[in-house]
């Protein structure tokens, strides 16, 4: 079972959204962690986001990335640039590092709306890539 690590600035939102679209995607083929090189805690609309498609991540928790400094991940991914940059090293060996931005959605201000709808927008666009990601690098 390949290990793979979803990264983000604060393990509440994006990296949340792929840690289930993977989960999901990848139906108990891989386990998926995912963490912050801070911790800011689940952040609900994500939550809600998730469940208007039937995935659940509300038993997630917020994690640093220092919590999984022994598990050797086959595939890294970072969601968004601020922690693709300040990344500590991450000793895997030989893992596939990956990186892909996506737009916070928890930094629109706006209408209730609007929040939601950029929520929507981020969690299709990460759905869709980690649909292409499963396909690229584990089948």
């Amino acid at each position: 079972m390949k290990n793979i690590l979803v990264l983000c600035t604060g393990n509440s939102c994006r990296s949340q959204i792929a840690h289930g679209f993977l989960t999901y995607y990848t139906g108990g083929t891989a386990q998926i962690y995912s963490a912050g090189i801070e911790t800011h805690g689940v952040n609900p609309r994500a939550v809600a986001i998730l469940a208007e498609v039937g995935i659940d991540i509300g038993h997630h928790t917020s994690n640093h990335v220092d919590e999984y400094q022994d598990v050797n991940f086959d595939l890294i991914l970072t969601v968004c640039d601020h922690a693709h940059e300040h990344c500590p090293f991450i000793p895997s060996k030989e893992a596939v590092r990956l990186h892909q931005n996506f737009s916070d959605p928890s930094k629109i201000n706006g209408s209730e709306e609007e929040i939601r709808e950029a929520f929507r927008q981020t969690r299709d666009a990460i759905s869709t890539y980690c649909q292409q990601l499963v396909k690229e690098h584990l089948n």
